[in-house]
């Protein structure tokens, strides 16, 4: 498909998709610079959005019946129709869609072959088949591409300069006005952003409603937050004293180099959406260097000796280093850690999650940092038994499934 600037072909085959908003400019988002942290407790917040009309259950438009979505960075999206398919290449993203029943529109990913659905297998009638799909990274990412996938809305951050690294900003201007906008938060991630511009965060929750008001099925991610607050209210409700809460290193190891690398238990963002609500006492919280960077020694290991250890994102996608982290208690040096000896040391959940993803994986966190109060965690390729689940996989199913 050409990639002309002026095809009348291209705007014409767009009347039933504008786009009335562009990347933030330094006045677009006021307050946002002072409200960086809103959401860390991730209890989802209403920010004022510019809807033309209400967007409830349904997946379906009537012709004229506009509405639009507001969401930083990018601004004011309207649609007079909802988008019939979708190009993705956060894995994150792909689970909010999957969580409000709408995968059937995503047409590519990242690397579709990586994509872990094992949380999915659990969900009766719930599926994502992802062999189809066209991968974006690995060199294959262009403007070109995006013109010849010709998608309805994009869910990128034109902002995440790291996935968009092979497109110029011209580029990405072109591919807003002739193909279709661009809508994603990616820095809310870890509160990462580091431009010039206001750069507003939102909770994973808060992202859930905003691809809801895209597809239209606000109620679904309304019965899913649901879901969450009830178990982590649950969850929190038998939590003991801070005092008595068990230290916990949340890391990523090199079995090469036989070291660490850091990661805050805590951290803002939808990262950390999985183990921040379980309050446990995080082994890193005060570091000053950024997270999951420099080295850590197993010998500092040993010196900060955590009560439990938890492979920072290794639970989806476990392999030769998980096997050695795994047999810490067999390490000449590692076998002097307390979560070693205590058989304490865990694979964890990955931060680029969605909705389902933070579901399945704060069960399973609470599982590994509070077993005596929440039963044992399952092991990778596990199930959680029936009666030791914290959440209904049948009513999540539903929800998805447009049963609300």
């Amino acid at each position: 498909m050409p990639c002309d600037d002026n095809s009348h072909e291209r705007t014409t085959r767009r009347e039933y998709l504008t786009y009335s908003g562009v990347i933030a400019t330094s006045g677009l988002f006021a307050g946002c610079a002072a409200s960086q942290n809103a959401g860390v407790d991730d209890t989802p917040t209403t920010e004022a959005s510019t809807p033309t009309n209400t967007v409830t259950g349904a997946t379906t438009s009537t012709a004229g019946d506009s509405y639009s979505v507001r969401m930083a960075p990018v601004g004011t999206v309207e649609f007079d129709s909802v988008p019939e398919t979708a190009v993705l290449i956060s894995n994150n993203v792909a689970d909010h869609l999957v969580a409000l029943g709408q995968q059937d529109r995503i047409i590519t990913l990242g690397y579709p072959e990586e994509y872990y659905t094992g949380f999915y297998d659990e969900l009766p009638g719930v599926e994502f088949e992802t062999g189809d799909l066209t991968q974006l990274l690995g060199g294959s990412f262009s403007k070109e591409l995006l013109y010849e996938l010709d998608a309805d809305v994009h869910h990128i951050d034109p902002v995440f300069r790291t996935q968009t690294n092979s497109l110029s900003q011209a580029a990405i201007d072109e591919v807003e006005r002739n193909v279709a906008p661009f809508f994603n938060n990616w820095y809310s991630r870890a509160h990462g952003y580091q431009g010039d511009q206001p750069y507003r965060y939102y909770s994973l929750w808060e992202l859930l409603d905003k691809f809801a008001q895209v597809y239209q099925v606000r109620q679904r991610s309304q019965a899913l937050t649901r879901v969450r607050n009830k178990m982590v209210a649950e969850i929190q409700a038998e939590l003991p004293p801070q005092k008595d809460r068990p230290l916990v290193a949340l890391v990523t190891y090199s079995p090469t180099k036989d070291t660490f690398r850091r990661h805050k238990l805590n951290g803002p963002g939808w990262g950390k959406a999985h183990t921040r609500p379980l309050g446990a006492n995080g082994a890193f919280e005060d570091m000053e260097l950024a997270d999951g960077s420099g080295s850590f020694s197993m010998e500092a290991m040993v010196e900060t000796d955590p009560d439990v250890v938890i492979y920072n994102h290794e639970w989806v996608s476990p392999g030769g280093r998980s096997e050695k982290f795994l047999a810490l208690s067999s390490h000449p040096i590692g076998k002097n850690i307390t979560a070693a000896q205590n058989d304490r040391v865990y694979l964890g959940g990955t931060t680029t999650q969605g909705p389902i993803f933070n579901l399945f994986q704060i069960e399973l966190t609470a599982k590994q940092i509070y077993p005596d109060i929440f039963g044992s965690p399952p092991e990778p390729g596990e199930s959680v038994p029936e009666s030791e689940q914290m959440f209904d996989r049948q009513h999540v199913a539903d929800i998805i499934n447009g049963d609300v």
